[in-house]
């Protein structure tokens, strides 16, 4: 046994309204700079849809994740000979229409337009090559076209169920799924990664960048298959979500979490066996994965679990803060949480509860009582979202487990329901699941009461392991940090390395660009990396707007409409 600990993330999907604060905030925090203007860190996709990018879950077009062959994981794009042959050329990647061309809008043309008639209109120019542009696409398109059959009938999630699924307005469903970075247990992107620079924090689990070994081969993007890598187009660097490590290793929740209008989204820790985890992912059938993956986690109320992580190093008040888990409590007590994707083989862990609204207001529509458990069972089975497409998106299509999960839910709804009206609790409701009288009230609590320290258990990170947690913003010292502190880091991720690319040494040189080069090639010169739009991310890129003050521009004066 080798006990790991691995900071994990539940999303309770009832809750989510898809108002889209958390991937506002999160673009504010981690990509509001030139060369990022495309990239999602946190996005939410409304189901069915296509996603972002469009269509990123078909895996036989973007070749992401590991599948087995001849009981071993081999990665879907091929090894390295694979990798070698193609480097210079990565083929399977998303386009930018995949994505979105991004875009801003002549915004002068309202400031500085005089009085008029007619009121001006700021027209929409694209940041890649400054020409007017005609929206189509972008990281939220499906919320505004949610059930259409245009979009929603080409969700892969939906084939082979199109005879339960009707995208008529009125009988159609939709829920929301937002989406960050999973952060595996077996992440595909890091052992597709040519130059090494995407790691697995030995601390916490977290999946992070080296922005100065990142050599932009891209392969990682490949990789993922959830495509929660992406590439900054200014720097020639992969980026991706960091699960807000400065935050939380100071006990602060992610910037998604914090702001989640909801209080759909829960954060904690959790024991697992880094010995079992390739045991795990090489399951022989797809339907077994989300057994198999609970399988590698450890109960840390165990003494012998105790016992071991003491051993591996982990402090003890990380060791409390995994037996008070919410994440633990919901993934492995009540198991009501679900993984994404478990086909892909990468052992996500960002998991879900999944939408059992839907149920309540159709059983109301119909005038029956809507959190009597037996209406509720009953109703289960004629879902206006299928239990197949929930299995499809959340246990590799078996539909037991998502059953058994919205059974848990909907038991919960119907025994909570006596004791908020005054009625007697009925016992048999929380034992037709498998479940305790208490445990379905602390279920309840957890998911529909609990405070900020309750959803959020996150451990400091430790004094003695600052240095190597840390990330320098700074050429200078700080403290008694310099080169002969790196050899006393002990075990862990090593050395810091710089994730965060306003920190990545040509950003911080950018003015000196030839003597940066005369460094790394050892003398000579050649013209420094510059975005495509040649723009410092200080005010208007030049010649963004080149029609804006010529003449017949309909943007300004008395013709602008």
């Amino acid at each position: 046994m080798r006990v790991m600990a691995q900071m994990a993330m539940v999303m309770n999907l009832d809750k989510c309204i898809g108002c889209h604060t958390c991937s506002v905030t999160c673009k504010q925090a981690w990509t509001n700079r030139a060369g990022t203007e495309y990239v999602w860190f946190n996005n939410v996709e409304t189901r069915p849809g296509l996603g972002y990018p469009r269509r990123y879950e078909d895996q036989e077009e973007w070749q992401g994740g590991w599948v087995l062959k001849n009981g071993r994981l081999r990665l879907r794009a091929g090894g390295r000979l694979k990798k070698l042959a193609t480097i210079f050329s990565n083929p399977k990647m998303p386009s930018i229409q995949d994505y979105y061309e991004p875009w801003t809008y002549d915004y002068e043309t309202l400031l500085d337009a005089p009085a008029q008639k007619h009121f001006p209109v700021a027209r929409r120019y694209s940041l890649i090559s400054g020409k007017p542009i005609n929206v189509s696409w972008s990281a939220n398109w499906d919320d505004d076209l949610g059930g259409s059959r245009e979009h929603a009938a080409r969700d892969l999630m939906l084939q082979g169920i199109e005879d339960k699924v009707r995208l008529e307005f009125e009988q159609t469903f939709m829920f929301y799924l937002p989406r960050i970075c999973e952060h595996c247990l077996n992440p595909s992107c890091a052992a597709s990664c040519p130059s090494g620079a995407i790691y697995k924090r030995a601390e916490d689990g977290i999946v992070l960048v080296d922005q100065d070994r990142c050599r932009g081969w891209r392969m990682c993007i490949t990789g993922c298959p959830y495509k929660k890598v992406y590439f900054n187009h200014r720097t020639g660097k992969a980026e991706k979500c960091t699960f807000c490590y400065p935050r939380v290793e100071v006990g602060i929740p992610t910037v998604c979490s914090e702001t989640c209008v909801g209080r759909l989204r829960y954060i904690g820790l959790v024991l697992y066996d880094a010995d079992k985890v390739l045991e795990a992912a090489t399951a022989g059938d797809d339907t077994d994965l989300y057994e198999s993956q609970l399988g590698v986690f450890l109960d840390p109320e165990d003494p012998a679990v105790r016992r071991e992580a003491e051993r591996a190093g982990i402090p003890g008040d990380w060791i409390e803060a995994a037996r008070r888990s919410p994440v633990k409590r919901l993934i492995m007590d009540y198991r009501v949480a679900l993984p994404l994707h478990p086909e892909y083989r990468t052992m996500p862990m960002v998991w879900y509860i999944p939408p059992l609204s839907p149920v309540v207001d159709a059983i109301k529509d119909s005038g029956g009582d809507a959190e009597d458990r037996d209406n509720l069972f009953g109703a289960i089975d004629a879902l206006r979202i299928p239990v197949e497409y929930l299995a499809n998106l959340f246990t590799a299509g078996d539909v037991a487990p998502v059953e058994r999960v919205l059974r848990t839910l909907a038991a919960m709804r119907s025994y909570m329901r006596d004791i908020n009206l005054g009625r007697d609790p009925r016992d048999e409701i929380p034992a037709s699941v498998g479940m305790e009288g208490e445990q379905v009230y602390e279920m309840f609590r957890l998911l529909a009461l609990a405070k900020y320290d309750e959803r959020y258990v996150i451990p400091t990170a430790h004094a003695e392991q600052a240095h190597a947690l840390e990330e320098l913003a700074t050429d200078c010292p700080v403290g008694s940090y310099d080169d002969r502190q790196q050899q006393s880091f002990g075990e862990g991720s090593g050395r810091p390395v710089p994730v965060a690319v306003e920190n990545f040494q040509m950003l911080r040189n950018r003015q000196e660009a030839d003597s940066l080069d005369n460094q790394l090639i050892g003398g000579g010169s050649r013209q420094g990396r510059v975005n495509l739009l040649n723009w410092d991310g200080v005010g208007m890129p030049e010649g963004l707007f080149p029609d804006r003050d010529g003449p017949g521009d309909p943007g300004r004066g008395e013709d602008a409409r």
